[in-house]
């Protein structure tokens, strides 16, 4: 059993958006020029399969092009004197391709496609998926995201990694999308809890939780230097 102390980081898209992701919702409610219900929610696929695939199947090709940014870099990096678990709520690959090896995804992965009929079949590392495209059990693939309206099945993992946490780092999320918000309430009383936003103002501090005042990259140079590392 490691006697380091464990620091699990609940990250969101202002992580990614260093990389050139766009967020997922920006300020007209729009993902992309859509409106996210139409490429975000089961009655989105069941309208118009084929305009959803082929979202995603854009957002696989995007994913290809961009590269972790230094927010990403530092995080993997302290796992050489804490033990890190990530918990995102990103759907893109970048914390595993900058080192990170404990990684939670809360809404899915991109790289990732399941079946329409039993959502435990799912095959990883997918490019393209279109309309007739099926798995194994002959059953139409999706996107192996969780859409708005669909249970989040990683969370009971969540709130456990999150009950063990010594030290708990938010970086990149406003802390409005739920359940993923509801997290902070799991972190031990103990536990001192850093939350890395630019648009959150120091003054907001209160008892054991820290602000950092900045973007993802520059935020954890400081919080480094806040754990004097």
């Amino acid at each position: 059993m490691s006697d380091r102390r464990r620091i699990v980081f609940l990250t969101g898209a202002g992580v990614s958006a260093e990389s050139g992701i766009k967020t997922f919702r920006d300020a007209n409610g729009l993902w992309e020029g859509h409106d996210i219900y139409e490429v975000a929610s089961p009655k989105g696929f069941e309208s118009n399969p084929e305009l959803v695939l082929d979202f995603y199947n854009q957002r696989r090709r995007q994913l290809k092009e961009v590269q972790p940014n230094e927010g990403h870099i530092q995080i993997a990096k302290l796992e050489e004197k804490f033990d890190v678990d990530v918990i995102t709520q990103n759907v893109d690959d970048l914390h595993e391709r900058a080192g990170s090896t404990n990684v939670l995804h809360l809404h899915g992965e991109l790289r990732k496609v399941r079946s329409t009929k039993d959502e435990s079949i799912v095959l990883e590392e997918y490019d393209d998926v279109n309309l007739g495209d099926l798995c194994p059990k002959g059953s139409q693939l999706r996107p192996h995201i969780v859409w708005f309206g669909e249970e989040v099945p990683m969370m009971d993992m969540a709130m456990d990694i999150t009950l063990k946490a010594d030290i708990f780092v938010v970086v990149g999320t406003s802390l409005e999308v739920y359940p993923a918000a509801s997290l902070l309430h799991f972190v031990p009383k103990e536990s001192p809890v850093f939350i890395i936003d630019p648009n959150r103002h120091t003054k907001l501090e209160q008892g054991r939780i820290n602000v950092i005042s900045k973007g993802g990259s520059e935020g954890m140079k400081e919080l480094m230097e806040r754990l004097s590392i």
